[in-house]
């Protein structure tokens, strides 16, 4: 008997699902719209603000994010920090350079070089230390940015954030 004679009779009765992450969003109202409350704080208008967010959560990088959003990288950095994601382009050390900088104990000159940060790099870890995530506005995208960590995509580059050409705004 032949695997072709064993199989003759088999057929599939039932179809297999396909599975993938449950996400729920129990906001009313599209992002832009949940965003528009905290539109004074943030570094650009709900519209791309909610673009940052939709395509940093899908995994994209945070260049890619601004791409969606049609915004500076620096600005979709900052709008990301507000939103409580972690962008500092430094490492605790670096971060702590940049907070006694704040502080008046070294020069920004003195700071860059032990930092060992480009000056945008620098910029970007000054502004993350200088301005507190928003906590209202991370409730407000909280659901969008959950589904996008549940669906294990490679951590974004902020390499490409802090080289930014442009200025902070």
């Amino acid at each position: 008997m032949g695997l072709s004679e064993i199989a003759a009779g088999v057929e599939v009765t039932t179809e297999q699902r396909e599975r993938g992450v449950a996400t729920v969003d129990g906001t009313d109202g599209s992002l832009a719209d949940r965003l528009a409350a905290h539109a004074d704080a943030l570094p650009c208008d709900p519209a791309a603000a909610a673009a940052v967010v939709e395509r940093y959560a899908a995994g994209g990088s945070i260049g890619q994010a601004a791409a969606a959003g049609e915004v500076p990288r620096v600005t979709a950095a900052k709008t990301l920090h507000l939103l409580g994601e972690s962008v500092s382009p430094l490492g605790p050390t670096g971060r702590d350079i940049v907070r006694d900088w704040i502080a008046g104990e070294v020069s920004r000159t003195e700071a860059l070089a032990l930092s060992r940060a480009s000056p945008a790099e620098f910029a970007l870890a000054a502004y993350v230390e200088t301005h507190d995530p928003l906590p209202a506005a991370r409730d407000a995208v909280q659901g969008a940015l959950d589904a996008g960590r549940l669906t294990d995509e490679t951590d974004a580059s902020l390499a490409d954030a802090a080289e930014a050409p442009d200025r902070l705004r």
